[in-house]
C-alpha cells in the first residue's frame, strides 16, 4: 500500500456466489465496500461455476428454507433488472424417486407446508410429459412450475459489476493471509497490503476451513464432478421449453440431477451425481475427471435417461463445503460481533446467493436480520458436541 490506508465500512473476503451478492447489497445500502478475491473474478476453481445451478422452491432439505427461496427469486429478478443480464430461466422441475424417498417426500412436505403449487406424477405421466425420462413403475415425481436454473458465472459477474458501479472497490488475484478483529474494527492482511474496516464478511467457499480455522467448525470440502453428454437422437427433447431440471433419487438412495440443454460450450446436456465426492483440499484437488467417474455417471443415467448415454463431451470438477447436518453456517462470529461468517454451501447453496447477500449485509450493518436463519447458527455444533 502506498500512502494512507483507505478506511472501509465493510471488507468482504471471497467473491464467489455469496460474497459477490454481499458486495452488491452492501454497496446498495451506501456502504464503503472492499471485496477481495484470491483468484480471478467468476473463476472456475471453487464452487460457483459449471454454467448452471438448480433453483427450486419445494425444498426437500427442510421447509425452513422456503421463505428464503421466495425472497431469493425476487432478488434474482432485481439483479437481472439492475445488471441487464438474464440469469434465471424457469423450466419447471421434477423431484423424482420412490414415494417415500427423501427427495419426493421432503419436497411434498415443503410444498404443502408453504402452500406451493405442485403436481404429483406417476411413472406413466412422467414418461408421457417428458419422453426422454424412463422411470420404472413405482417411481413418482413432484413437479413444481417455478423451478429452473441460474447461470453461476454470469450471476457472480452481474453482482460484482453492479457493486462496482455503486462504488465498491473490487480486488482480484489477491490472497488474504490473515484477518484480525477487535472492538475498534478489523484488519485484513493480503498478499498486497493491509486494509482496515469497521466490519468484515467472510465468504470463503472451500477455503472456509482455513479462514475460519479458529472456530473449529466441522467443515469437509468434497470434490464433485459435473458432466456433459451429447444425446443420441438430437437435442430437441432436452430444450429448455420442454425439458425440466430434475433431481432423481434411485432405489438405493443415490441422487443425480440434471438440466435442459444450454446454448454455448461445451454443448450437450449436463448431469451430475449429488454428494458422491471425496474429501479434498481446494489448493491440491485433483481437477482431472477419470474414466471410472464417467462410468459411474453413465450407470446412473443409462436406463433412466437412455438418450443421454451418448458421447461424453466434457467434465469439470467443483467442490462442496459440507457440514454434518448439510445445513449452512451463517451468522456473527462468536467472538467478534463485527465479523460475519458464511458457509452457505453443503452442495445446495448457490440458489440462495441473492438473498444471502441481503442477509450478510443485514448482519454486518445491523447485527441481525429479519430473515429466518436460526437453522444456520454457527454455534449449533458446539451444543451437539457438549451434549
Amino acid at each position: 500500500m502506498h500512502g494512507m490506508k483507505p478506511t472501509y465500512d465493510i471488507i468482504i473476503i471471497g467473491l464467489g456466489g455469496m460474497g459477490s451478492a454481499a458486495a452488491y447489497h452492501a454497496a446498495r445500502r451506501g456502504q464503503r465496500v472492499l471485496g477481495i478475491e484470491r483468484h480471478t473474478l467468476a473463476h472456475t476453481l471453487g464452487s460457483s461455476h459449471g454454467r448452471s445451478r438448480i433453483i427450486r422452491q419445494a425444498y426437500f432439505e427442510d421447509p425452513a428454507y422456503v421463505p428464503l427461496l421466495l425472497r431469493a427469486y425476487e432478488l434474482w429478478r432485481q439483479i437481472e433488472h439492475d445488471s441487464g443480464t438474464h440469469l434465471l430461466t424457469i423450466t419447471g422441475g421434477l423431484m423424482i424417486g420412490p414415494p417415500d424417498s427423501h427427495t419426493v417426500a421432503g419436497a411434498l412436505r415443503s410444498a404443502r407446508e408453504h402452500g406451493l403449487e405442485y403436481e404429483l406424477l406417476d411413472a406413466a405421466a412422467i414418461r408421457r410429459r417428458f419422453p426422454a425420462l424412463h422411470p420404472t413403475e413405482g417411481t413418482i415425481a413432484l413437479y413444481e412450475h417455478q423451478a429452473g436454473f441460474l447461470c453461476p458465472e454470469a450471476s457472480v459477474t452481474a453482482h460484482l459489476q453492479c457493486a462496482a458501479a455503486l462504488g465498491a472497490e473490487i480486488h482480484a488475484e489477491e490472497a488474504v493471509l490473515t484477518w484480525e478483529a477487535d472492538t475498534a474494527g478489523v484488519t485484513v492482511t493480503t498478499s498486497r497490503g493491509r486494509y482496515v474496516a469497521e466490519r468484515l464478511i467472510i465468504t470463503p467457499g472451500p477455503w472456509a476451513p482455513r479462514l475460519l480455522a479458529d472456530l473449529g467448525l466441522p467443515l469437509v470440502v468434497e470434490r464433485q464432478t459435473l458432466h456433459w453428454f451429447a444425446p443420441t437422437g438430437g437435442l430437441e427433447p432436452f430444450l429448455p421449453d420442454r425439458f425440466p431440471i430434475y433431481i432423481w433419487e434411485t432405489e438405493d438412495g443415490t441422487q443425480f440431477y440434471g438440466f435442459p440443454h444450454q446454448e454455448g460450450p461445451p454443448g450437450g446436456v449436463k448431469v451430475a451425481l449429488f454428494r458422491a465426492g471425496e474429501p479434498c483440499d481446494p489448493d491440491t484437488v485433483d481437477r482431472v475427471v477419470h474414466p471410472a467417474e464417467i462410468a459411474a455417471m453413465r450407470a446412473a443415467i443409462a436406463d433412466r435417461i437412455p438418450a443421454l448415454n451418448g458421447n461424453h463431451l466434457a467434465a469439470v470438477v467443483c467442490m462442496y463445503t459440507t457440514t454434518p447436518d448439510q445445513h449452512f453456517i451463517v451468522g456473527l462470529h462468536p467472538q467478534h460481533p463485527n465479523v460475519v461468517i458464511a458457509s452457505p454451501c453443503s452442495g445446495h447453496g448457490f440458489k440462495f446467493a441473492s438473498v444471502m447477500g441481503e442477509i450478510l449485509t443485514d448482519l454486518a450493518i445491523d447485527g441481525t436480520t429479519r430473515h429466518p436463519i436460526r437453522l444456520f447458527d454457527p454455534l449449533r455444533f458446539r451444543a451437539q458436541q457438549a451434549g
